[in-house]
């Protein structure tokens, strides 16, 4: 029995041109996956939003729901009541990784957008942009001083801490942000494409009544591997949500403090807050 699979492993994360080759338009398969990914995301929220019952009902509950998940969970728990004016963008980019992620495991694409380092490091970058920006028009100068040079630390302790402040905020930070996303959704997809593979192999091209049970044992492992990876889906899209508010916060309050007071309570909310819970319950 010849056990040996003949795989091009390049298949798994190189594609050919399918529209406009050798132009700055070309797209592969992997663009593809992602228009679509993103056609599916708006349509989700373009069909949620479109009901204006104050009491929602169908595609508007499941919107609601979601957008409040990420503003009450994610933003606010995070950034405090200023994190309701980011809640549209943490919201966006939760849904955006969550439909991207979720390719890997609809049958006839099998594939995670993201396992594509492009993809990744452009929201990576993305959000650099946002909490950095952030940073300097709320803090000033004071954003970088305050990150290289946090109060209450030794005068010494600088010479070591100043360049691992300034190479993990400002230059290791989107690496990070990214590699943790791509490795997660990569690892994933070649789990899956290898016992897929075995499957195939024992059952359809390869198939004896020995090769049987060893057939048997994949499928049921992809299976359980199919489960598991939609639990890897939501966590990813929330980690790197919950990181890309955690660093806002960040930029917001200053390094290392979350402007929370001693028990770990948020400010008094603010009147935009107290508006949106107003009209939250009156809904």
């Amino acid at each position: 029995m010849n056990l040996a699979l003949e795989l091009d492993v390049n298949h798994l994360f190189f594609w050919d041109p399918i529209l406009f080759k050798d132009t700055p338009f070309e797209l592969n398969r992997v663009s593809l996956l992602m228009i679509f990914g993103s056609l599916v995301c708006i349509t989700f929220f373009f069909f949620a939003s479109r009901g204006k019952s104050l009491v929602p009902k169908g595609m508007q509950t499941i919107g609601e729901t979601a957008y409040l998940f990420v503003r009450d969970k994610i933003a606010i728990d995070v950034i405090g009541p200023e994190g309701v004016k980011y809640a549209s963008y943490l919201t966006s980019l939760f849904f955006f990784i969550f439909f991207m992620n979720l390719m890997e495991i609809i049958p006839g694409i099998n594939f995670p957008v993201t396992s594509r380092m492009a993809i990744p490091l452009l929201l990576a970058v993305l959000t650099y942009l946002i909490f950095n920006v952030v940073g300097f028009a709320k803090q000033g100068f004071h954003y970088v001083t305050g990150t290289l040079f946090p109060p209450g630390v030794p005068k010494p302790i600088y010479l070591l801490l100043t360049p691992i402040e300034f190479f993990s905020v400002f230059i290791i930070r989107p690496l990070t942000l990214a590699i943790r996303l791509l490795a997660n959704m990569m690892a994933g997809h070649v789990l899956l494409t290898i016992f897929f593979l075995f499957t195939h192999e024992f059952l359809v091209t390869d198939f004896k009544l020995m090769t049987l049970p060893l057939g048997v044992l994949t499928a049921v492992v992809a299976t359980v591997l199919i489960v598991f990876e939609m639990l890897v889906i939501s966590i990813q899209a929330y980690i790197f949500t919950m990181l890309t508010a955690f660093y806002i916060a960040e930029s917001i309050h200053g390094h290392g403090d979350a402007d929370h007071d001693e028990e770990g309570t948020h400010p008094e909310p603010t009147r935009e807050y107290e508006g949106l819970e107003e009209s939250t319950a009156a809904a």
